[in-house]
């Protein structure tokens, strides 16, 4: 083998290698509707569970669908939710066209601690639930509805 192809085989591995690599980043990077659609459908599963905590609290108590309601509450304010908040989803459809305000694109800060808050009380709202005490969730509930309405006030347009 000579020294050009030599070189003309190296070039054509590096270029299938650049290729490979930038399939796999393409693939890593969903597209803005994605990331829409899936931010609207994490917060309709929050709301499901928020009704179920909340019938719960409201009417007959029962501990094990509370526990199971907060824990799904938990679960998505721990599964990196704010991520879906990328650049390039400002505007856009998902499920249906995002309610997200401007203001979570260019004050990221002011959402990050937003954000945060939802998660810390949603935690704590697990952790309530799990005792069974009805009074004790009842007044959780009321400080996670707090962060929701909160972070629709400043983030969410009205609908």
């Amino acid at each position: 083998m000579n020294h050009p192809i030599k070189k003309f085989v190296a070039v054509a591995l590096a270029a299938g290698a650049l290729a490979v690599a930038a399939s796999a980043i393409a693939q890593q990077a969903p597209k803005p509707e994605k990331l829409i659609t899936w931010r609207q459908s994490a917060f309709q599963v929050v709301g499901w569970s928020f009704g179920r905590v909340k019938a719960n609290v409201e009417g007959q108590y029962n501990k094990d669908e509370v526990v199971k309601a907060a824990n799904v509450i938990a679960a998505v304010s721990n599964s990196s939710l704010s991520t879906l908040f990328a650049p390039g989803t400002e505007t856009g459809k998902g499920t249906h066209e995002t309610a997200a305000k401007p203001e979570v694109f260019k004050d990221t800060e002011k959402f990050a601690e937003a954000f945060g808050n939802f998660k810390r009380e949603s935690n704590e709202l697990a952790k309530v639930a799990a005792t069974g005490d009805a009074a004790a969730v009842k007044e959780q509930f009321g400080k996670v509805g707090r962060t929701c309405k909160g972070c629709h006030d400043d983030f969410k347009a009205k609908e």
